[in-house]
């Protein structure tokens, strides 16, 4: 098809996209689209409560009840948003994750309407509602877990939709720069969950001073909706320069697990896995293909560069594949819009259906589906992240029942340390009021909320191995194990509590030691 013909072509009455530049925009596909929400809030509504808190989770309530400016592993909007939805639902699980669900049913919304703006109707826009649900990062991944990158993924679908909102008006010699400013505020929003968007900021820069629109840096409105996002940022970045920058040494951590899976290697399939098999993966290559190739997406050219940018970006610094997710919904919606009009309807149809369906049902599939009993005596797996839900109050109720199990004067003099955050975590939640004293970690953000005090002599220390606390303790002895009861094989059961008496120096002093970014000690 040439630029002529393309340009000459109308949109047809059954919403089939066939017109480059439309005149006027489509009208949003409300009741299809939100029923493609509907339908997707309800199935993470049904399994929401299956199985219980994720570790992170835990981690989140207990970094809000110590809510500062900022944290050694991220800004401080997670913390925040956990220990609101804890107060509200606080012995819920479907109640804390309402926040998720909800993020994933607008973000359903915002794709497709996406999707509007590239001159998608109502069948384009259905189809990138279609695979934002079927993604396994979108739906089970961010839709199921309260999490850093639920909210993130969400700011960054905004962001996109609000920037190609902007191009699309500016085509039609109708510029709204006061989007940009909106930009600017969802930004903050995004610097107060994860330190993630200044690279997509950056990539824009770069992609729209080659490519064009050049009068985008031009715009005063996006100036200032940056100094709002910079001056928001202030707070956090002052708490990391006077705590010595771990947010980088905690990239470093991130970096080393990737590397675990495979790492650079990896990082493409896993991502377009994350994308959504079938589906997903087919519309986020294509989507960019056509927005670097066609040539009715010029004025979005710069988009796909920014893709592929973001994406090396990630790559080379070995971050999580699911980094690029804020951008899968802008593939979606110009794959679907470029499919609509390039592809006979009939073929379209004939081949939607089973694709969608098999996504579907993977998408699904990294729902806790399965039930928990299942999974008993199984080898443990790292990748399988659903029995991280399960055990918690199983930990605290080991951990307190080790304690309470001392002599009430040694109990006086006894501190509780465990050697990963999601431990101590769950021991802050789930064995509050049974008389157990504040619990200590040196794993990651948590070394931060503070040292035992001086007074406590003795450490029930929970995880680890005897010779490490052997080089702080002059006695180590194990008193008791972590059991979910199920014999199901997760990252906690089986860790060993251990007594440790003699203390060899000061905790001002050994205290430092303690603090580890890795995620075991």
């Amino acid at each position: 098809m040439t630029d002529a013909t393309e340009a000459a072509t109308n949109r047809g009455a059954d919403g089939r996209v066939t017109s480059a530049e439309p005149s006027d925009t489509p009208a949003f596909a409300r009741w299809p689209v939100l029923a493609v929400a509907g339908l997707a809030m309800a199935v993470l509504l049904a399994f929401a409560g299956r199985y219980g808190y994720h570790g992170d989770e835990l981690y989140f309530i207990a970094a809000g009840r110590h809510l500062d400016w900022g944290y050694a592993d991220q800004p401080p909007m997670l913390p925040l948003l956990a220990l609101l939805m804890d107060t509200i639902s606080p012995e819920s699980v479907l109640g804390f994750r309402l926040l998720p669900i909800v993020l994933t049913g607008a973000g359903i919304v915002v794709a497709a309407l996406t999707a509007r703006e590239f001159g998608g109707g109502r069948l384009p826009q259905l189809m990138t509602a279609g695979a934002f649900a079927c993604s396994p990062f979108l739906l089970a991944g961010a839709g199921h877990i309260v999490a850093t990158h639920t909210v993130d993924a969400f700011l960054w679908t905004v962001i996109v939709w609000l920037l190609v909102r902007w191009v699309r008006l500016r085509e039609q010699a109708t510029p709204d720069d006061r989007l940009l400013l909106i930009t600017g505020v969802v930004t903050a929003l995004a610097l107060q969950t994860k330190f993630l968007i200044p690279v997509f900021w950056v990539a824009v820069a770069i992609t729209s001073l080659v490519f064009g629109p050049r009068d985008l840096l031009r715009r005063p409105l996006l100036w200032v909706g940056a100094v709002l996002a910079v001056l928001a940022t202030v707070p956090t970045l002052l708490w990391q320069a006077g705590n010595g920058w771990p947010q980088l040494e905690m990239n470093q951590a991130v970096a080393q697990e990737v590397s675990f899976a495979g790492g650079r290697f990896t990082f493409l399939p896993m991502a377009l896995h994350q994308a959504g098999v079938v589906v997903g993966a087919v519309l986020f290559v294509l989507g960019t293909w056509w927005l670097l190739r066609a040539p009715r997406l010029r004025p979005y050219r710069f988009l796909g560069w920014t893709v592929l940018a973001v994406t090396a970006l990630f790559w080379l610094n070995s971050g999580r594949p699911y980094y690029v997710g804020g951008l899968f919904a802008l593939c979606f919606a110009v794959a679907s819009v470029e499919l609509v009009r390039r592809v006979p309807g009939r073929w379209l149809r004939w081949t939607s259906v089973p694709a969608y369906a098999v996504s579907a049902a993977v998408a699904i599939s990294g729902l806790p589906v399965t039930p928990v009993e299942e999974y008993a005596g199984e080898p443990y797996s790292p990748m399988n992240m659903a029995l991280e839900e399960f055990g918690w109050p199983e930990v605290a109720d080991d951990v307190a029942d080790a304690y309470l199990a001392l002599p009430p004067a040694q109990q006086a003099r006894t501190t509780i340390v465990t050697d990963t955050y999601w431990l101590s975590s769950a021991v802050d939640k789930f064995a509050r009021g049974r008389g157990l004293p504040e619990v200590h970690s040196g794993s990651r953000g948590y070394w931060y909320f503070g040292a035992p005090p001086e007074t406590a002599t003795d450490t029930l220390f929970v995880g680890a191995d005897r010779h490490r606390l052997e080089q702080y303790f002059g006695g180590v002895r194990q008193v008791g194990v972590i059991d979910n009861g199920l014999r199901v094989n997760n990252g906690s059961q089986g860790r060993p509590i251990w007594l440790c008496t003699d203390r060899t120096a000061p905790w001002s002093e050994l205290w430092p030691r303690f603090r580890h970014m890795t995620f075991h000690w």
